[in-house]
């Protein structure tokens, strides 16, 4: 049956579902405690209500307490939230896949249905361009990284505008027929915006149901002229402006929060959450209001005052006065933010050879290079083995075992300098070593390699720079001490280690890395996928380009008065991805 037969029995389901919400506005969720509040150090700023099409950090943070979604990537796989909504595949030629809603509405009573994921489906096939042109620059560089992810989400899914999708009959599910299966199956499609407010906007509509039906049919008829007022809509009218008042319609959520005010000042942006009264999933906001402000010189010393939560980067400097809180019984939340420190090598000039590059790896000092850098913060450091896999992953443990990194790069010979010799490299041979001299983990670690190979006859020269994001784009240096992060898309990981990618330029080229990439891409079982990059990471442990030391750590304190803070891993939605199992101390 064509979609275009399902509209108007759809549409009349919805209208009816819509009336009943309308006509009887839930109260506020009961678990709810009255005149409770959190005020949080946040350091994001809120750009747009539209995450996909600006996936800031800040946007996307928000977007976690505002957005109802099929599930959330935790540790590198999907978590489903059935309280939304179920994903399924229903076919595996072609690959196709359910996106069936329970019942979320959204804050204005109007239910979520198949014009939302519709609407999610078009802006990720393509049809209504890509990300933000600051976002996908890279101008912003908050943005960026999350940009990368954005743009290759599409590509990873392989979704693809030819085939649209189809509708059921009750307008609550859309069916997504794929170009070839995808890892990315149950995130493939989301309900970024509100498909009603974006068919009023787009075409002077006050009914919203005959809206959501005007998105319908402009996607499922493939008509342009209505498809580009759709993507102006979708791409711009869910900007935050500067000092204007912010219409009620762009604010609507559909998860346990909305944003009730977004206001500007000297020092910055400050948002104030409110629980979402006709929120429906599973974890309810207990918290009355959350109110996100600048940090300030010393958000640390602010928590149990003017702050309940603050999240900084560890330092030798915030070291004591986190100390201090710990040993009062403040709770302090330790993860990381998805970046690996590592030693990568050239594989040019000295390092040609990859028994030179192997050599150097094995022979250097990783567990006092992370103790020395990380100082008083030295267990906050993570040891990590991988740079696809994060620690806490259910993938690490396969990763590591398979990927031959204790065999190859992570065991010391016996004799250091006999297998440097072994390798050709001569005792006093120079090895330029770049790092951030600004980093004081970077600094450590590199005074701790100097001292301790020095003994075996690498000649290490201090190759430190002011700017590392300039100098590591430049040639000269062998070796450098940085962060590489890690993957959270194939696209990402195909542009950091396939070889024609964009941020692969120090990485060898290998076709058969590639195969794997691709073929992990397209793999939709999570064990298999474990094995997969499993074997990418061979790969790359073979190329004998990089040894990872450690985690980047961040570090989350929070006020005695406030339980259920938990913090993800990785540089997506890390502090308010919890927000709704935040509560007050009784």
């Amino acid at each position: 049956m064509r979609p275009t037969r399902r509209i108007a029995a759809t549409a009349v389901a919805l209208a009816l579902t819509a009336s009943a919400l309308t006509a009887c506005a839930p109260a506020l969720p009961p678990s709810v405690v009255a005149g409770s509040e959190a005020v949080v150090a946040w350091s994001g700023e809120l750009t747009s209500f539209n995450p996909a099409a600006a996936p800031t950090a800040g946007n996307l943070d928000i977007a976690a307490a505002t957005r109802g979604r099929f599930g959330d990537v935790v540790d590198g796989e999907f978590v489903a939230d059935e309280s939304f909504g179920t994903v399924s595949i229903i076919s595996d030629d072609p690959f196709t896949v359910r996106y069936d809603l329970a019942e979320p509405a959204w804050s204005d009573g109007i239910p979520l249905d198949a014009a939302d994921l519709l609407l999610g489906w078009a802006a990720e096939s393509g049809l209504l361009g890509g990300v933000s042109a600051d976002a996908a620059s890279g101008d912003d560089t908050d943005a960026a990284p999350h940009a990368e992810a954005a743009e290759g989400a599409a590509a990873d899914a392989g979704v693809n505008e030819a085939t649209p999708p189809a509708l059921d009959e009750f307008g609550r599910a859309i069916e997504v027929a794929f170009a070839a299966p995808t890892i990315s199956w149950q995130t493939a499609v989301a309900a970024s915006v509100p498909a009603h407010v974006v068919g009023e906007r787009a075409f002077s509509l006050d009914d919203p149901m005959e809206a959501k039906q005007a998105v319908v049919r402009a996607i499922l008829d493939g008509d342009e002229a209505a498809l580009g007022e759709i993507a102006q809509v979708w791409g711009t009218a869910f900007e935050i402006g500067d000092g204007a008042d912010t219409p009620d319609d762009v604010l609507l959520s559909s998860g346990p929060y909305r944003v009730d005010t977004v206001e500007r000042a000297a020092s910055g942006q400050r948002v104030r959450l409110v629980p979402n009264a006709a929120y429906r999933g599973a974890a309810a906001a207990q918290i009355a209001q959350v109110d996100l402000v600048p940090p300030g010189d010393d958000p640390i010393g602010q928590v149990g005052g003017d702050l309940d939560i603050a999240q900084v980067a560890p330092s030798p400097a915030n070291h004591a006065a986190v100390h201090d809180l710990e040993r009062e019984d403040f709770p302090v939340v330790t993860t990381h933010d998805g970046d690996v420190w590592s030693v990568r090598a050239t594989a040019a000039g000295v390092f040609t050879d990859p028994a030179a590059r192997a050599a150097f790896l094995r022979a250097l000092p990783a567990d006092a290079m992370v103790t020395t850098g990380g100082g008083e913060w030295a267990q906050a450091y993570t040891k990590t083995t991988s740079v696809l896999a994060a620690p806490e992953s259910p993938a690490y443990e396969i990763v590591v075992e398979d990927s031959g990194f204790t065999a190859t790069l992570g065991t010391p010979a016996d004799e250091p300098a006999l297998d440097r010799e072994a390798a050709g490299v001569a005792a006093g041979t120079s090895v330029c070593v770049l790092y951030d001299r600004g980093s004081a983990f970077a600094s450590d670690a590199f005074a701790a390699m100097q001292g301790a190979m020095a003994e075996d006859g690498w000649a290490i020269t201090d190759c430190g720079s002011d700017d590392i994001a300039a100098s590591v784009d430049q040639t000269g240096w062998d070796a450098v001490i940085d962060r590489v992060a890690l993957p959270q898309v194939p696209a990402q990981l195909a542009a950091q280690w396939g070889s024609a990618g964009s941020a692969s330029a120090w990485t060898l080229p290998s076709p058969e890395r590639d195969a794997l990439i691709a073929q992990y891409a397209q793999t939709v079982d999570v064990y298999d996928a474990r094995e997969l990059l499993a074997q990418i990471e061979a790969s790359i442990v073979q190329a004998a380009v990089v040894r990872p030391l450690s985690v980047d750590p961040v570090v989350t304190i929070v006020d005695r008065d406030v339980t259920g803070v938990t913090v993800r891993n990785g540089p997506v939605a890390p502090l308010l991805s919890g927000v709704a199992v935040w509560a007050p101390v009784p």
